[in-house]
């Protein structure tokens, strides 16, 4: 995604989530292939390898899950597909945070019309909270630049 303004601003996942879950996939395919004598065991190491194995593929396929700028926001919709949502379409951009028991998870929300959309730490690679302010600072740029008459 460019824009004239060159305010683009793109959040991916870092590399080392990539390389960690590429390790953990061939240390599950290690363990299930020292493993074969005992079924039940190799069938969970294979289904804990092809699921890590997808989660690294999405990695490489579409690293970058969010991306901004002066005509809107590009998300990743699905496993790896991208959808571009002008500013006029996002309703709301906000942090969810919550507690529970001993976890603590912040979410980064976008709000349109028709979808919601998550992104966590692990997903963009710096705080939640540091995108949101990011986001809103984009977006308001962008009405600045918008040669639209408000309404």
């Amino acid at each position: 995604m460019s824009d004239d303004t060159g305010t683009e601003r793109r959040w991916r996942v870092p590399r080392a989530y990539l390389a960690l879950k590429a390790a953990a996939a061939a240390a599950f395919a290690a363990v299930a292939a020292l493993s074969w004598h005992d079924r039940p065991f190799v069938v969970l190491a294979a289904v804990a390898t092809a699921g890590l194995a997808a989660l690294a593929l999405r990695d490489v396929v579409a690293p970058v899950r969010l991306a901004a700028g002066a005509a809107g926001v590009t998300v990743v919709s699905g496993y790896a597909g991208r959808r571009r949502v002008p500013w006029a379409e996002v309703a709301a951009i906000r942090v969810d945070e919550r507690r529970r028991l001993l976890l603590h998870t912040r979410l980064l929300e976008i709000e349109t019309a028709d979808d919601l959309y998550l992104f966590s730490l692990y997903d963009l690679g710096e705080d939640v909270a540091d995108a949101a302010a990011e986001l809103e600072r984009l977006r308001a740029r962008a009405g600045d630049l918008d040669p639209r008459p408000p309404h």
